[in-house]
């Protein structure tokens, strides 16, 4: 993952944070509100590592896979929402014909 992911959807990461830095705090996170040279300081002064270290710790965590839960996080969905608006093309109704995926009569029956 980028490090915008986390940016973008910071208190979606709260809980992964935390399973990497159990003592991280979230006010604290509340204040670095993703900005990450504040996180690198925050995560060097909790670990009591040098900033280096700390980065390169920051830099193997982001190697790894977007947490299913942030996947998963309203916001996320609604933004993954907008964005598939663009395959709607001008002048359709997104809602007008949705028989190819077999469920228009199971509305006419409700």
């Amino acid at each position: 993952m980028k490090w915008h992911h986390v940016a973008n959807n910071w208190p979606a990461f709260y809980e992964a944070i935390l399973d990497k830095w159990p003592d991280a705090d979230e006010a604290d996170l509340d204040e670095i509100d993703g900005d990450q040279a504040a996180f690198i300081r925050y995560i060097a002064e909790l670990e009591g590592m040098e900033r280096s270290e700390a980065r390169e710790e920051l830099r193997d965590w982001l190697a790894g896979e977007i947490p299913s839960d942030v996947v998963m996080d309203e916001s996320h969905d609604d933004i993954s929402i907008r964005n598939s608006a663009k395959y709607v093309g001008e002048g359709e109704d997104e809602f007008a014909d949705d028989s190819r995926f077999g469920d228009d009569e199971e509305d006419a029956r409700d």
